[in-house]
This record gives structure tokens, sequence and C-alpha cells, in this order.
């Protein structure tokens, strides 16, 4: 590590500052762009990575380079960095040029929509997801990277902090929900501290938590992801519900939705926040051979 920080040189708040304003750069709403510009909080991430040799790593939404160098300092062997803003794409590797010269190399700067990117946009499988995730659509970008990157085994993710409740929360808490059953299928996530909204560029009206990420293998079932999703979408639309009802659309009837949820040995009168990701795909399951059964030949 001693010698990591030699060669890197880290950003201040007044780097940061120069860099937006030599650029024109103003953070956008649209894109959710809050920069960490604190260097004790990018190495508190990075160390918290705990990155090993060799991996590859995916760093969404880079900005101005803070995590990216400080990922570099903490050993990160190769690094991937999507940007969708292109004024700070282009400009991050100049960054890195200037702030680690040895290090330069092992960088590669992509200028796209991470809810876009797929392996073959990448130059190698990244193992680790390292990212201040936008907030406004840290969700949907997580549960894609996840889906299109099989080989992501772990991750830490910097989100709101009410987002990363949701990740976290078990079957049957008060903030379990739609993102929290879906991220299950793919990994189980544990929260890994606070980031207090002091060391944001511009300062949010939110505070925001790091979550871990560890990739398991999704539940044993007959059914496909996208068909136990939409099983998960239907239950959480209307929580208050009881499973029988608020599957009736998904189901074609209450009626419909009783006996696929007794095939699946669950409750009808059980809402969907009580159901673990384990008893959607059973559900899902029953839901598909009911279809294939009547479909016809």
């Amino acid at each position: 590590m001693a010698q990591g920080r030699q060669l890197v040189r880290l950003l201040t708040p007044g780097d940061v500052r120069e860099i937006a304003g030599r650029l024109g750069i103003r953070p956008s709403k649209r894109l959710g762009q809050n920069f960490v510009v604190q260097p004790g909080t990018v190495r508190r991430i990075a160390a918290l990575a705990a990155l090993r040799r060799d991996e590859a790593v995916l760093e969404v939404g880079p900005g101005f380079g803070s995590l990216t160098l400080a990922l570099l300092e903490a050993g990160a062997a190769r690094l991937i960095a999507v940007e969708i803003d292109r004024a700070l794409a282009a400009q991050l590797p100049r960054t890195v040029a200037a702030r680690a010269p040895c290090l330069a190399g092992r960088v590669a700067v992509l200028a796209a929509d991470a809810l876009a990117v797929g392996p073959r946009d990448l130059p190698a499988a990244p193992a680790v997801l390292v990212a201040n995730l936008p907030y406004n659509v840290a969700v949907p970008v997580l549960l894609h990277l996840l889906a299109a990157f099989p080989g992501l085994g772990r991750g830490l993710v910097m989100v709101q902090a009410e987002v990363a409740d949701r990740l976290c929360a078990p079957p049957g808490s008060k903030a379990y929900g739609a993102p929290s059953a879906k991220l299950a299928w793919f990994a189980a996530a544990r929260p890994a501290g606070t980031v207090p909204r002091t060391v944001f560029w511009p300062v949010p009206n939110v505070d925001s938590r790091l979550v871990a990420l560890a990739r398991h293998d999704p539940p044993a079932t007959t059914a496909r992801r996208d068909q136990v999703f939409a099983v998960i979408d239907a239950a959480f639309r209307q929580r208050r519900k009881t499973l029988r009802a608020a599957l009736a659309g998904w189901a074609g009837s209450a009626a419909g939705a009783e006996r696929l949820l007794r095939a699946a040995d669950i409750d009808p009168g059980a809402r969907g926040e009580s159901l673990d990701v384990a008893q959607f795909a059973r559900l899902a399951a029953a839901g598909a051979a009911e279809t294939r059964s009547i479909s016809p030949s």
C-alpha cells in the first residue's frame, strides 16, 4: 500500500473543482451526479473492496476519478470505468495519466450508459464491481450489470441510504420489496458502512451507504429469471393486498392466483413482503407449468 500511495496522487476537493471549472462542467441532477471529493472516503471504500491480484474491476460513474485513483492505489490490476458523461469520460484518462502515470495503462474508459453495456463492450470480463451508483438509476444499473456479467462475483456499491435499506432488507421487513427480492436472485447483500453527505460535491440532501455484494447461485427452478421477476413485480405492485388479490392480473383471475399459490405451497392470504426469492421462483415455475399444459401442441 505504501508503494501504491507513492505512485498515486488522489484528488482533493480543490482539484475536483479546478477540473470542473476548466472543463465548464456543472454537476447534472438529471444524471444524478454527486461526486465524492474527500480522499479519506475513497481510500476507505477502496480498502473495503479488498481487491485481489489479477482481478478486473468495473467502476460505474467514475466522474472526475476520485475513486478510480483510490482503486489503483489499492492495487487494482485492471480497471474498466464506464462513464455516461462524455466530457468526464474524455478527461478521466488525462487525470489518471497525470496523477498515476505508472498505473495509467491499467485503466480503460468507456463512454457509455451502464444500462446498455454488455460483455462485448468491455476489454475484459470484470470480477468485482466498485461504484458510486447514481441515485436515480442505482437499482436498474445494479440488476442489469449482475445479469449481463455473470463473472461479477462480488461488489461494493454506494447508494442512497433508503436504497441500501431496500437492497439489504430480508423478507418480512418494512423495507423489503421488489429490489430486495430481485437482488437476492443474484447475490447476498449486507450493509458495509455509511457515507456522510458532506464528502460529496455538490452536497446531496440524502445520506449514502455502502452495500457489499456476494454472488450466489439463483434458486433451483424451471422458471426463467424474467418469469420470476414478473411475479415479483406483480406481488409488490399492490403490496398491501394479499397475494390472491395482488396476483390476479398475472394469473388471469383471483381464483387462478389462488390455485397457483397452493400449487407452490404458498398461503394465498400472505402478502408479497413475506416471500423470499425461492418462493417467488417456485410460484413462477407453477405458472409456467400451467401455461405449458394448456398451450396447443
